[in-house]
């Protein structure tokens, strides 16, 4: 009846005053700095566990507030807790958000799976293509977990910046909008706003083949070049990301967006991105082997690029800048890489390369 209906409307109970709405548990997997970072925003709104795949990092950010490995210096707010135990965090999770690297990324969703209840929400937070297999975070969540709903968030996002309490916009895409209009204040956060798109495939991959691009910019800078060409590079390489990205299923317009533009000149500009780190070394001379046994982080784009130009060669897109790009990652000529990146860099606007 009506009746009875009314009275069991959400947060009422006949004859009471109103209860507070439970809040809704986020579960984060991989304490990463941006793992870490979303765990900061999202326990605003919600109750949040974060997973460390290590037990003493876990332990370290519950004793210490702080994430020594990713982020050295920040003090993490008491609003969310660490843990190592996959199977009780996963078990209680409202929404589940992967933030691990695409080389781990399937294999602690197989962790995390038999824990999950079901139509459980998984986000993917990850900005790489998977080895081998050559696909996208949400599409290996449709394969490992069928019914549960997908999506991805995405944008021009430093962790170091946000957590300094800089202002910041990202991207939810899902196909299933109810979901992402639940999801879109629980993610949004004082100065970080986010924004809802149906277009999974181009905000997925314009996180992705951006990488690519900003080791190119990165390899500029550490040539020596001027503000001029990486401002052109940038362009070029916008061109490329959308050329391939509408190919492989994205919309033009998304490229054009937060996840698409909007990251690429982040990543490329910033001193904070991890690829355009590794292009600027490769730029002075060192050798990628090097480069990465240093690195505390996994830069995405060394592990995309030949996956990316697999694809483009795939689909008949034409990609100069990352093959050029991927031709260094693989021991090539910088020297001659890098002009090459200056000629595509200088064509006809029209041009494909």
């Amino acid at each position: 009846s009506m009746k009875s209906a009314r009275s069991t409307a959400p947060g009422r109970r006949a004859g009471h005053a109103k209860l507070a709405p439970m809040k809704a548990r986020i579960v984060i997997l991989g304490a990463g700095s941006w793992g870490t970072t979303f765990a900061v925003l999202a326990s605003r709104n919600a109750e949040v566990a974060l997973w460390a795949r290590d037990v003493a990092l876990a332990a370290q950010i519950n004793a210490t507030r702080e994430n020594p490995r990713y982020l050295p210096g920040f003090a993490l707010p008491q609003r969310f807790a660490a843990g190592h135990d996959i199977a009780a965090l996963v078990a209680r999770a409202d929404v589940l958000v992967m933030a691990v690297p695409a080389c781990g990324f399937r294999a602690v969703l197989r962790l995390a799976r038999p824990h999950l209840r079901a139509w459980v929400p998984v986000i993917s937070l990850s900005k790489g293509l998977e080895q081998g297999t050559r696909r996208r975070m949400t599409e290996i969540v449709r394969e490992e977990l069928p019914g549960h709903p997908a999506g991805v968030l995405s944008g021009p996002n430093l962790a170091r910046e946000i957590l300094g309490g800089q202002a910041a916009a990202s991207v939810l895409a899902m196909d299933d909008p109810a979901i992402m209009g639940q999801l879109q204040p629980l993610f949004s956060s004082g100065l970080f706003r986010v924004y809802t798109n149906d277009d999974i495939a181009g905000c997925e991959l314009g996180g992705v083949l951006k990488n690519v691009i900003a080791i190119a910019c990165g390899m500029g800078d550490g040539m020596g070049a001027s503000d001029n060409t990486r401002a052109a590079m940038i362009t070029r390489g916008l061109a490329e990301i959308t050329r391939l990205g509408t190919a492989l299923g994205g919309k033009a317009e998304t490229f054009a967006g937060l996840a698409g533009m909007g990251d690429l000149v982040t990543t490329c500009a910033s001193p904070l991105s991890r690829n355009r780190c590794v292009g600027e070394q490769l730029g002075r001379g060192r050798a990628i082997a090097d480069i990465v046994r240093e690195m505390r982080t996994v830069a995405e784009g060394v592990w995309s690029a030949p996956v990316i130009v697999e694809l483009a060669t795939r689909h008949g897109v034409e990609v100069p800048m990352m093959r050029e790009v991927s031709r260094v990652l693989a021991g090539g000529n910088m020297k001659q890489a890098f002009r090459a990146l200056l000629r595509i860099s200088a064509g006809a606007e029209t041009d494909p390369g």
